[in-house]
């Protein structure tokens, strides 16, 4: 039986993207940025404080590093709760012998279950950054628009009443996100979502219910990613990291300010076999001239300011 005439005709077909969330541009064609102090490179460090329910449904799928074994799965839960309890304490303590002021990703349920560890990183002056409610609630295609719109005001809720910040930025639970989440967070007052890992540089997303701003969020050099994922060495994250900071640096000479993020999950980064590897990694960043170690929420407002200048 022959196709119907009209079978190949898309009247959405036109060069470019599939959604209109942002316009493509070159990274290399847009205006320099100008960070604080003609500093070459913003320095994001961003600890994740993260729970796993002992019962995941783990539903439509489960997130990255989520729970495997049959219920109760007390080894892969402690694992996880490793990080709660000890390994953010390390993370935090090398920050501080570095001078370092970061973005913490943070569950709601971490907030509900353990305040104190809310107030330990408020006072060391570090910015909490959503993370939704838990790792077993993930955002994701088809998810009831209602029921997703309660995770994310309660979510938020809950992490603003703990910290007394305005918690403007966001990651969700394994990055996942539906087609509503980025109006979501917009109509709920986050300035910036971590989740799109196209660029190296800050870019507007529009929604219907507002705008909100990409941040770059590093996933290939992520240390889960990395360790857990690809099964490299500490060593080898350790050079991939450098590496990235290097390429960045040296870019940032000709084309402007650029941003180097670095992901730790306190449960990955925070054992005493890798801490190591991140103070080093972290002393050889802030050991360069022109890096500016800072929250999301600065390097933002920064990067902002610099593109006002340049209007």
């Amino acid at each position: 039986m022959p196709l119907p005439e009209d079978h190949l005709e898309y009247p959405r077909r036109r060069h470019g993207m599939d959604h209109d969330l942002y316009p493509w541009s070159d990274l290399f064609d847009r205006p320099k940025v100008a960070w604080p102090n003609g500093a070459r490179v913003a320095l994001w460090v961003a600890p994740l404080l993260q729970w796993f329910p002992i019962d995941s449904a783990g539903k439509p799928f489960r997130a990255p590093g989520a729970l495997t074994m049959p219920y109760p799965d007390y080894r892969h839960y402690t694992n996880r709760d490793y990080g709660n309890r000890v390994g953010i304490f390390r993370i935090l303590d090398v920050l501080s012998e570095l001078g370092i002021r970061g973005s913490v990703a943070t569950n709601a349920a971490v907030a509900e279950r353990y305040p104190g560890l809310v107030k330990e990183v408020v006072g060391r002056g570090h910015e909490i950054l959503a993370h939704g409610l838990d790792m077993d609630h993930l955002h994701y295609g088809g998810m009831p628009e209602d029921e997703e719109a309660e995770l994310v005001r309660g979510s938020l809720a809950t992490l603003r009443d703990a910290s007394g910040q305005a918690v403007k930025g966001w990651l969700s639970p394994g990055r996942s996100q539906s087609h509503a989440t980025l109006g979501l967070l917009a109509e709920h007052g986050v300035a910036y979502c971590c989740d799109w890992a196209n660029d190296d540089m800050p870019f507007r997303m529009t929604t219907p219910k507002g705008g909100i701003w990409a941040m770059p969020f590093a996933q290939e050099t992520d240390d889960r990613t990395v360790m857990l994922d690809f099964k490299h060495t500490e060593d080898s994250w350790l050079q991939q990291v450098k590496d990235r900071f290097d390429t960045l640096y040296r870019e940032a000479a000709t084309h402007g300010g650029r941003i180097v993020s670095v992901p730790l999950h306190a449960w990955v980064a925070g054992v005493p076999y890798r801490i190591g590897a991140v103070r080093e990694a972290l002393s050889y960043m802030m050991g360069q001239e022109g890096v500016w170690a800072a929250t999301g929420a600065e390097i933002l407002q920064a990067f902002e300011a610099s593109e006002t200048g340049h209007g």
